[in-house]
């Protein structure tokens, strides 16, 4: 038959890694293992770990966490492929995520997410072929008062448009100096791994650099603890009024 399915030959066992890098990812194992009562729960950091070293998440990375935490490849990859932050293929230097959920999509993101599909020649989960981008589309990261949202490894760049989106990505490739709208500076993505890893920023003003919530969560905060804060209209479900409607 012309349409059976092949199923191919077994994979051998994953490479080991070279014994300069084992050594030197054993030593920031022993850190990370040392946070936990129980080794396992150093599984998450430790796949953050391995992937700072070769910018996804590999066989070989998998093969080291298990024999370093004693548990099953299979253990290890139930959890590497659950998780979408940890990548399973080569990606791109920068991680660009188009939030296209509800908010975000209505407010712009849709179209953000398909001019920078057709401006940089890649679909969902893809690479450019400089390896300096890689675009997908997210889900909601909690930054709606700032929708549409895009984020570069997990950076935030607030209130885009097409165009400001791709000029983003042409900056980043061409390796000019591109500026989060809150939070720390760019890094590569490796280099964000070892931070999510749970190793120092040790860069100059990264740990400082911080970014809050946008106003009207704020507002909502203090709604749900009983405050009423003053200047905000507060409208009530199904039309329904109170002495506080129309508050300015």
């Amino acid at each position: 038959m012309t349409d059976q399915i092949s199923l191919g030959m077994p994979q051998l066992p994953a490479p080991a890694y070279p014994a300069d890098v084992r050594a030197r990812l054993e030593e920031d194992a022993r850190a990370i293992i040392a946070r936990y009562p129980d080794s396992r729960s150093a599984l998450l950091p430790m796949l953050h770990l391995v992937q700072s070293e070769e910018g996804h998440v590999t066989r070989t990375g998998m093969r080291f966490c298990a024999e370093v935490l004693g548990l099953t490849t299979a253990e290890v990859t139930a959890v590497a492929t659950f998780y979408t932050m940890y990548r399973r293929k080569p990606s791109g230097d920068y991680q660009v995520g188009v939030c296209t959920n509800t908010l975000c999509a209505v407010m712009g993101g849709d179209a953000i997410f398909e001019e920078l599909k057709e401006h940089l020649g890649v679909g969902n989960d893809e690479t450019t072929a400089d390896g300096k981008i890689t675009l997908e589309h997210i889900e909601c990261n909690a930054a709606c008062d700032f929708a549409p949202v895009v984020m570069v490894n997990w950076e935030f760049f607030d209130n885009q448009t097409p165009e400001s989106a791709k000029q983003m990505v042409d900056d980043l490739r061409a390796g000019r100096t591109v500026e989060p709208t809150r939070g720390a500076p760019l890094c590569t993505f490796k280099e964000t791994a070892r931070i999510l890893a749970g190793f120092p920023d040790e860069r100059p003003g990264a740990v400082e650099a911080t970014g809050g919530a946008g106003p009207a969560s704020l507002v909502g905060l203090r709604l749900a603890k009983g405050e009423h804060p003053q200047h905000h209209r507060i409208v009530h479900p199904r039309g329904e009024t109170s002495g506080q409607e129309g508050e300015e």
